[in-house]
Parts: structure tokens; sequence; C-alpha cells
């Protein structure tokens, strides 16, 4: 009997079609003159996001904190401020608005990561479940991390999340997807993308990690064996898009790469790309020492997720191997 972890990407994809019945139906075939919202604008999936939609011939309309200029609509979830009437005409919207989480834990910081996307979550549904028409979608983001430390468990969008008890990762993501509530009440299609590690040297875990190993310095962090979920920013962007179109697809989606890596496969592969030797583990206890909770719930998690039901709707993946999706990344950069 073959093992879950030597199938081949072709396999997966076969597995994928096999476990679902969900079909690839664009709900949108003509993008002139849709008005798709996007907040979280700023960030680095945003960025790339926009100017994407913008180059596939999409309105795009930006959520922003500051004084809105053209094609910006002004909000404030802290404060509960957003006029609904400055969305009339939206039919699709992608939420990626939240606080970073890529750094230590203080307890301040945790409320605010939590606040920052229950907070925007809430008010933005109950916006758009406000408008007639109400919008078509929303591609309200997730990650994987609702998943856990789940060792060599292979995870598909059916896995149930982790233990929320002691894990504010599984906890909090299990309650921002639950915040769009008022949004699917509305009858708008929800889709949750479960982001894992968003490969691009602009920003990002790897953008942090590229000094290091470029001087040689890098290596596994703790053991090396736990698995990473990752996905080059062109196909998360893709598959962003392919959310929006297809509408047959709902809830959680995962939203990475059918080839997730461990650690040490990882951080050794990197340094093949860069020609450079990865040969200095950070010890657990390093990390511990230096991002403490945050450590064991991201740095440290093993979690091994496939995208079952991207695969099953159509989607391609253009970099589904970890080598070439470092050099694509990278040469993008050069």
């Amino acid at each position: 009997m073959v093992s879950q972890e030597s199938h081949t990407f072709a396999e997966r994809e076969l597995i994928g079609s096999n476990m679902s019945d969900e079909g690839n139906t664009p709900a949108m075939r003509d993008n002139k003159n849709i008005q798709v919202l996007v907040s979280g604008a700023s960030g680095l999936i945003g960025r790339a996001l926009v100017r994407h939609l913008s180059s596939q011939g999409y309105g795009v309309r930006t959520l922003v904190r500051h004084a809105p200029g053209p094609g910006e609509v002004s909000w404030d979830p802290s404060c509960g401020r957003l006029d609904a009437g400055q969305l009339t005409g939206v039919q699709a919207v992608v939420h990626l608005a939240g606080e970073n989480i890529g750094a230590r834990w203080t307890g301040e910081r945790k409320a605010r990561i939590r606040s920052s996307r229950l907070q925007g979550t809430q008010l933005l549904s109950q916006a758009l479940a406000s408008l007639r028409p109400v919008p078509t979608v929303i591609v309200s983001a997730s990650a994987v991390g609702i998943y856990g430390d789940r060792g060599d468990e292979l995870l598909s969008e059916e896995s149930p999340p982790g233990d929320r008890r002691g894990d504010f990762l599984v906890g909090l993501v299990q309650d921002w997807e639950e915040a769009a509530e008022p949004a699917r009440k509305a009858g708008i299609r929800v889709v949750h993308p479960r982001f894992g590690l968003a490969l691009s040297p602009a920003g990002g875990a790897l953008a942090r990690m590229l000094p290091i190993f470029r001087l040689g310095l890098g290596g596994r962090l703790g053991s090396g064996a736990q698995w990473m979920s990752w996905i080059a920013i062109d196909d998360l962007v893709a598959a962003v898009h392919h959310l929006i179109k297809t509408e047959t697809l709902h809830g959680a989606v995962n939203v990475t790469s059918p080839e997730p890596s461990r650690n040490a496969d990882f951080t050794r592969t990197l340094g093949n790309v860069l020609g450079r030797p990865a040969a200095f583990p950070v010890p657990s206890a390093a990390l511990h020492l230096a991002f403490g909770e945050m450590a064991d719930s991201t740095l440290l998690a093993s979690t091994r997720v496939i995208p079952n039901r991207l695969l099953s709707s159509g989607y391609r993946f253009s970099f589904p191997d970890l080598a070439a999706a470092l050099r694509h990344v990278l040469r993008k950069q050069a």
C-alpha cells in the first residue's frame, strides 16, 4: 500500500478530484465593469492582488484608514466606522486586513491581532449584508494555523480544527472565520482561503530569511522535521482570483502548494537555490527565547496541508515544486 507521504503531485491531483464533486463554474466570465473591493491592500498579498486584478480588467477599490483618495473607501474597524453606502456597486470583496502575527506575542499584541481580525470581519460583513443587491462573494482571509500542530497528519479542508486550548492561533482562526456569519446569512457566497506561508522576497517570512541565507548562515529551525505549508505568491494571487470566479467554491479552501515540505528540506532547498550552505541550525530553545509562544504556533508547528478543493475545482498550480517556486520569486526580484 502506498503511503500518503509518497504520493506524487499528479497522484494528489487525482486524489483531490476524487474526494470532491465541486466543479469549476465561473460566476463572472467578463471582467469588464466588475468592481472588487480589497481590504489590507497595502500588505504583501494585497499589493500583489490589486496589481493582478487591475491587470485583468477589474475595477478595484480599496479600504483604507487614511483620508480616501480616488478608488479608496475609508473605514476604521476599531471604532466600527464604515459607511455602507460607499460600497454600492461592489460585486466581489477580498478581505485581507489584519495585524501582522510575525513578532513576539505579548498580551497586548495578541489582543490587537485578535481584534483587528474579528472586528474588521464583522464590520465589513454587516455592511455588505445591508446592501441591495448584496455582493456575489466575499473571499475572507483565513490561515492554516486553524489546524494547529499536527505532526505528519495529512490535512485537507475536511480535517477538523486543532485544539484551541493552549493554541492561540487555532482559536483565533476559528473565530475569524465565524465572524463572517452576517455575510453568509445575507446569502453572500463566503470563501475562507486558508493561506499557508506566502513565498515572496517582497515581504513575509522569506524576506526575513534571505539576508541570513545569502550570508551562508541559514539552517533548519529546531529539529527540521516539522511540515511547512507554503505557496508561491503568484499562485496565491491566482488562486484568490479563482475563488472569486468559481461559484461552486465556498467555505474553507486551503491555499497552499500541493507539495508541503519539511523545514529541513525547505531550508536546504533555499540554500541550494541561493548557492549557499544551510548548515547552521537554530535550536528550539533559541527560538523560544526570541519569540516565546509565537515560535511554538508558527516556526516549530508541523502543519502538512493539501489543497484538495482548489485542485478538484480545476485550479492548476504554476509552481507546485519548491525549488522552482523559489527560483521564480527570486528571479522576479533580480
